[in-house]
């Protein structure tokens, strides 16, 4: 929790509201996110993966580069932040052929 406080604290607070996580064990200390910056956790019901289709969808777009039985402990944060930034700068049909990242920055832009 500790990492994903340090790395969404830049972000103004209606950017970084809520987290939504699947029930994993990584997940348990989510009343950090509160404490440390004020963001609600979600949490998707088991054998639910439609509760999380946008995460689904990012998954199934990395394993085009990362397989499944891959180390993560032996890839580096060059390779990981390389891999982040190509997925998010693909257009998307659902986004009106916008990236993921074009989209975000417009909404960091919207008058509040």
């Amino acid at each position: 929790m500790d990492e994903i406080i340090r790395a969404f604290s830049p972000l103004p607070a209606f950017a970084r509201q809520s987290f939504t996580f699947d029930c994993g064990t990584e997940f348990a200390g989510f009343r950090a996110l509160e404490e440390g910056i004020g963001a609600c956790s979600w949490f998707c019901d088991p054998s639910a993966p439609w509760q999380k289709a946008t995460v689904e969808n990012t998954n199934k777009r990395i394993r085009r580069f990362m397989p499944v039985t891959t180390d993560l402990a032996v890839v580096s944060q060059r390779d990981l932040l390389h891999l982040t930034r190509h997925v998010n700068d693909q257009p998307r049909k659902c986004l009106g052929y916008r990236t993921p990242t074009e989209v975000f920055m417009a909404h960091l832009h919207e008058d509040r």
